[in-house]
């Protein structure tokens, strides 16, 4: 998929990152349709269907603010402060019902998307995740609207809405936020050079790792030391923490080679899921 080509017409946003976005609150409005009983519990999750379908929903209205210029505080950036901001949001707002929430999901969902399409110009909006340019932040939208309409279809058992072509999208704000969710931890003392290529023309990307640093490029990396190829899917859910690493291996989703491919079952233990 060329990424760069087509604009939307009433903006700088690519037209096919707005066309995913508007395809995904649908997909999600699908998946919410005629669920009546929305307190079953979300696999994976302490949230109930109505409180992730409300947080989605919320969290739909705080991108679509942050897209016109408005100022939302929203935590620090680190898991435990959106954590608490996630719960207090909940707690002052008490819809759980399918349709309503639905409804407010794609509302706002296009009302980010018309936002983020309508200009070029202006300062980065700051987001929960730190200052982002436009089409950035339409990435995170979108892949936020992914990884809860995953949990929400698996709670209701539907079909979910992930497919290659919308982990191509997810791509530009996971690469933009991997320095800044990196386990220090995990990456201390690390010197490798990864390629990661997603099967099925997703595009590859280069993450460089020197002592803790950590250098992520929009195109494969340079003499890598591994090379991960990996199914989209089971990527971006890796990527958000909803699918375990070795099973995705145990099922040939992902495969690594290069000078050190031992490298390649260390690589998701470096990051923690935003």
């Amino acid at each position: 998929m060329d990424q760069a080509a087509g604009q939307d017409v009433r903006g700088a946003l690519p037209a096919g990152l707005g066309q995913a976005i508007r395809r995904t609150a649908a997909d999600i409005t699908a998946v919410l349709d005629g669920v009546a009983d929305t307190g079953g519990a979300v696999p994976g999750s302490r949230w109930t269907v109505g409180e992730a379908a409300a947080h989605l929903a919320l969290a739909n209205e705080l991108m679509a603010d942050l897209a016109l210029g408005r100022e939302r505080p929203y935590g620090d950036g680190t898991p435990q402060s959106l954590a608490a901001a996630n719960a207090e949001s909940l707690a002052v707002f008490g819809e759980r019902r399918a349709a309503p929430l639905a409804a407010m999901i794609s509302e706002q969902a296009e009302r980010c998307a018309d936002a983020l399409a309508a200009t070029a110009d202006g300062p980065a909006p700051v987001t929960p995740l730190g200052p982002m340019d436009r089409s950035v932040l339409a990435s995170y939208l979108l892949t936020h609207m992914l990884g809860h309409g995953y949990d929400l279809a698996r709670a209701v058992r539907r079909p979910h809405m992930i497919d290659t072509e919308r982990v191509a999208w997810c791509v530009p704000f996971l690469l933009s936020v991997m320095p800044a969710v990196a386990d220090g931890t995990a990456t201390a003392g690390l010197t490798a050079r990864y390629t990661v290529r997603l099967r099925g023309g997703g595009g590859a990307f280069g993450v460089a790792l020197a002592d803790g640093a950590v250098q992520v490029a929009p195109a494969p990396a340079d003499h890598p030391d591994c090379t991960i190829l990996i199914d989209p899917v089971a990527f971006l859910l890796i990527a958000l923490g909803r699918r375990n690493p070795w099973l995705a291996m145990a099922r040939g989703q992902v495969f690594a080679y290069g000078r050190k491919p031992w490298l390649g079952p260390r690589f998701p233990a470096l990051f923690v899921a935003p």
